[in-house]
């Protein structure tokens, strides 16, 4: 009786369990649903669609080097710039092409470019802007602009409330030896205030001139135009959003 009882009891338990599959079936197909859901929220949040017309630079050429100063506290605030997430250069389609037509033109002579900043989204903009007007907050007054009142940065043309970088087709570069890995002696550093950074500055070595000269050479004649207080900053002649300014991260 004993041994019946306990196949009886066994054979409930068996009955509750095959009873209870469908709701463990249903209880596993939600919790895979929930996870999916969030796998997939997961990539929206560490990837974007970047506009149509824009593309990652190191889709279309991996050899240029770059240095993305304002994801970093290396910069003229000495602090990452707002909108720069990820250490990833973004450019308009044709300038990304126009750079690696130069980029090839370099590599014989063991020469790269290097890219300091591309597209830069409205964002930064605004936060440069915001810290401009803060004129007491020099942290980095000696190494960017020592010889330059900050309240004159707008009137001198260094901070301005719109950028042509924001429209994806500006960018500041330099050259690299790839033998040493050093940049070229450009006379003075990115992103210096000051009429050292001059394109056609007067005084300079010859080296100084010469290496100038051979970026601005390189860039003008790939359709891309100077900017006369930066011997660093070029844009895309026929760019494709000349009157629209962006404010997707770059990430």
């Amino acid at each position: 009786m004993l041994i019946l009882g306990f196949i009886s009891l066994l054979a409930r338990v068996v009955l509750f369990i095959i009873w209870l599959l469908p709701f463990f079936s249903t209880f596993i197909i939600m919790k895979k649903a929930a996870l999916l859901l969030i796998f997939s929220c997961s990539i929206y949040s560490y990837g974007q669609n970047i506009p149509k017309g824009f593309v990652y630079l190191s889709n279309i050429e991996t050899s240029i080097q770059s240095e993305l100063r304002y994801i970093s506290n290396n910069n003229f605030i000495g602090k990452p710039i707002e909108g720069y997430i990820h250490k990833t250069v973004i450019l308009s389609e044709p300038t990304a092409f126009a750079l690696k037509r130069i980029q090839e033109k370099l590599a014989p002579f063991n020469l790269s470019l290097k890219i300091f900043d591309a597209y830069r989204p409205q964002q930064a903009v605004d936060h440069f802007v915001r810290w401009a007007k803060v004129l007491n907050d020099t942290l980095m007054k000696q190494q960017y602009y020592p010889n330059v009142a900050k309240n004159n940065l707008f009137l001198l043309g260094y901070i301005a409330s719109k950028s042509g970088h924001t429209r994806g087709s500006t960018v500041d570069l330099t050259i690299v030896d790839l033998a040493t890995g050093k940049e070229l002696d450009m006379g003075s550093p990115y992103d210096y205030f000051g009429e050292e950074s001059h394109p056609l500055q007067k005084n300079l070595s010859i080296i100084q001139r010469a290496n100038r000269l051979l970026l601005r050479a390189l860039l003008l004649s790939n359709g891309f135009k100077p900017y006369e207080n930066e011997w660093w900053h070029f844009t895309l002649k026929n760019e494709p959003f000349p009157e629209t300014y962006f404010n997707f991260p770059v990430k």
